[in-house]
């Protein structure tokens, strides 16, 4: 069947303009209601691991100046909803307003954070955490290395698990800790491998305005060690270097 020069121009406008439309709805999607973020670091094992790639809900806390990359410029947050202690959430690092860290809301405004001994105390009150086995990484190569983990229960009831790979490190014993009006203190369930609201010159208090949203789910994962290390090029490496049973997985 013939074809007219006419209906290849539609055809072609038609394609030109669907690629427009989806990419206009991507970039609202992407703005307003969820954005991808890839995990580079193992600071929040097991909870999230190097190469997971997650949506994470800007619909969770409202909107900020850092929700749309900086380029409206305006104080505050519209829309604004608070941060529940133990959500898992994205912000921007206060020290340079710039920077995408992923971390566990631990203090809330007007709390007093201590550690002892590895073990968090909220307003002098110890969270309690249980040893459930170990988890197992191997890192660079080299050979399967058991890390203790432990449950860790909040006072609201929200349950996780935590590392502690090291007795008695850096930031075991550390605090008190006050967190100031309108700012929250954040903590990496890989406790010893963290550099979080217990290190001043490294993250400190967060401020609200500076929460992108909230981690929800796991749509990929690849087993890798480095962030960029996924050969996204050789489809037949796939069945051996994305780990399957990480999809779809609610993050908590």
């Amino acid at each position: 069947m013939a074809v007219s020069a006419n209906t290849k121009k539609g055809g072609w406008g038609e394609t030109f303009l669907i690629v427009i439309e989806a990419l206009a709805i991507a970039m609202v999607v992407r703005t307003f209601l969820y954005q991808p973020f890839n995990i580079p670091s193992g600071s929040m094992k097991e909870t999230l691991l190097i190469g997971d790639y997650l949506f994470v809900s800007k619909l969770s806390y409202g909107y900020s100046r850092y929700s749309f990359y900086n380029i409206v410029p305006f104080e505050g947050r519209i829309f604004g909803a608070e941060p529940k202690r133990g959500d898992v959430a994205v912000f921007k690092l206060p020290r340079d307003n710039s920077t995408d860290y992923i971390k566990r809301v631990i203090g809330l405004p007007g709390d007093q954070i201590d550690v002892r001994g590895g073990v968090v105390f909220i307003n002098g009150k110890e969270v309690p955490r249980k040893r459930i086995g170990d988890f197992v990484t191997q890192e660079d190569g080299g050979p399967p290395r058991p890390i203790p983990a432990y449950e860790e229960t909040l006072p609201n009831g929200v349950k996780y698990t935590v590392l502690d790979a090291e007795q008695n490190g850096p930031f075991d014993n550390v605090g008190p800790y006050k967190v100031p009006a309108g700012h929250y203190f954040m903590m990496g369930d890989n406790r010893d491998n963290s550099t979080d609201s217990r290190a001043s010159w490294g993250v400190g208090y967060v401020p609200f305005d500076n929460f992108i949203g909230r981690a929800e789910i796991i749509f990929f994962s690849a087993a890798v060690d480095e962030p960029d290390a996924f050969r996204w090029w050789a489809p037949w490496t796939w069945p051996f270097d994305i780990r399957w049973n990480r999809f779809f997985k609610l993050v908590r």
